[in-house]
């Protein structure tokens, strides 16, 4: 799976409001195979920001410093 580049988090947020917007103007046309096309882009974009999301999150997340291991019957 591709990942987003974290800078590009405003760009995706612009494609979902497209899409909300192109979803809204195929419905008042009534092109409704178009509205299920859009609706599962759609769903892959806010899948893809919420991915996108969990990545920030975890980046800013600093290390658990574990530290070494014993093994038995090693000196």
């Amino acid at each position: 799976m591709l990942r987003v580049d974290l800078q590009q988090q405003q760009r995706l947020e612009e494609i979902i409001r497209n899409l909300g917007d192109r979803i809204e103007e195929a419905r008042v046309n009534g092109w409704l195979g178009e509205v299920q096309g859009l609706q599962i882009s759609l769903e892959a974009a806010r899948n893809k920001l919420a991915s996108l999301d969990r990545l920030t999150r975890t980046r800013n997340r600093t290390p658990v410093p574990l530290g070494m291991p014993i093994i038995p019957g090693e000196s």
